[in-house]
């Protein structure tokens, strides 16, 4: 198969939907797949993998953000060779998909990875109530009934699109993951460097300090742990926005002594931080499909998050983990003393989380996927060859 991968973002920004786009198709890649990735912006980038196809950008100033309303000729021409697209950012790469394959009857397949309701109204408050509106309840129904196919990450995630209005099929299919980094066993990170002693308890969050990942909650749990727990740590490994803010957090609640702020770290140096932690925590309820989480799951720390889609659909209460009500600070903090307290239950909780990670391997997710690109394409040849045939003597 030709498959075309369409993003309005790639490398070298990183994100949960670049790193998705980069394991994808190498997996595909090696099981003889041709992979197209179609982005805009990075135009001067080396890129380090073959099949990367850029067009310019627009000179609009929305850092970290690049799009445009129409590829370059090249990209044109290409996108059109495809059998399949998959188009993975909806708003700039979903109606361009509709302009350039639509019409020569290739297929289209959109992943919904982003809960932007959630990250209009952190990043954009004073619009969250229109923009919500145009993404969730008007953008997304009207793509998905011209597309062939919707998929979500999770069934939370589902849930949320048909709340909203979406009448299309849409199968879920998890995001996959290479595991094996975070399976194998590799040397932790000193303790000493993070400024903790080996003896505490370090719990550790990874992923994007901005305002979506509700830290500031975190932040606030963990300093109510501490009255109760002192020999506790926490990790916060990542960059954002909202970094220095959240630092300033932790000086004001008193707890910045126990708290580590890591800054960017190289997605390949991950696993020896995990490897250093006991659990795994965060409070986002933004994730559709948290990869972070199952990386964690992989490295056998148990997890506790909120019960929200994405997280509530990949921890269990009770099983590899602990779920919080959404918001209720009071609980989250008990449910954090629990896992620091009992060393045993977090242990067994750990090796569930371990086993239980398995099913989102990359292996086993591309498989349903690549089953999904077959049925479209098949079903998109019967679609042509139904259509009516005019022979010239019909026009007479």
């Amino acid at each position: 198969m030709r498959i075309g991968m369409l993003v309005d973002i790639y490398k070298p920004h990183i994100s949960g939907v670049t790193n998705y786009v980069v394991f994808n198709k190498r997996v595909l890649e090696q099981a003889g797949h041709e992979v197209f990735v179609f982005t805009f912006g990075g135009l001067d980038y080396d890129d380090d993998e073959s099949n990367i196809i850029r067009s310019p950008r627009l000179p609009l100033v929305v850092k970290g953000h690049n799009f445009n309303i129409r590829y370059s000729q090249t990209a044109r021409k290409l996108v059109q060779t495809m059998d399949v697209v998959h188009v993975h950012h909806p708003f700039f790469s979903g109606p361009l998909a509709l302009l350039y394959c639509k019409p020569k009857n290739i297929p289209i397949v959109f992943t919904n990875h982003t809960r932007y309701d959630l990250y209009v109204r952190a990043y954009v408050p004073y619009l969250a109530g229109i923009a919500t509106l145009f993404a969730m309840r008007i953008f997304l129904p009207i793509y998905a009934r011209q597309i062939d196919l919707v998929i979500s990450p999770s069934a939370g995630m589902r849930d949320v699109l048909v709340k909203d209005g979406v009448k299309a099929s849409i199968d879920v299919v998890p995001n996959g993951i290479n595991l094996e980094p975070f399976q194998q066993k590799v040397k932790p990170i000193e303790r000493a460097k993070l400024g903790f002693m080996e003896q505490d308890v370090l719990l550790i969050f990874v992923g994007r300090l901005g305002p979506e990942k509700n830290i500031a909650f975190l932040l606030r749990a963990f300093a109510d742990l501490l009255k109760e727990y002192r020999d506790a740590g926490l990790v916060l490994v990542g960059e954002g926005p909202e970094h220095k803010d959240f630092e300033s957090l932790a000086e004001e609640l008193g707890i910045a002594d126990r708290v580590h702020f890591t800054g960017q770290v190289p997605y390949p140096d991950i696993p020896g931080y995990l490897s250093a932690a006991d659990a795994f925590v965060t409070a986002s309820v933004s994730e559709v499909h948290p990869f972070t989480i199952i990386e964690a799951m992989a490295a056998g720390l148990p997890v506790l998050g909120i019960n929200s889609p994405g997280v509530g659909d990949t921890v269990q209460d009770g099983h590899n983990g602990y779920l919080a009500p959404y918001q209720d600070q009071a609980d989250f903090t008990a449910r954090m003393l629990d896992l620091v307290k009992d060393h045993e239950q977090r242990r067994k909780l750990g090796e569930i989380a371990r086993v239980d990670a398995e099913l989102y391997s990359i292996e086993r997710t591309n498989q349903m996927m690549i089953e999904r690109y077959q049925k479209v394409i098949e079903s998109a040849k019967n679609r042509k060859m139904a259509r009516p045939q005019f022979s010239p003597a019909d026009k007479e």
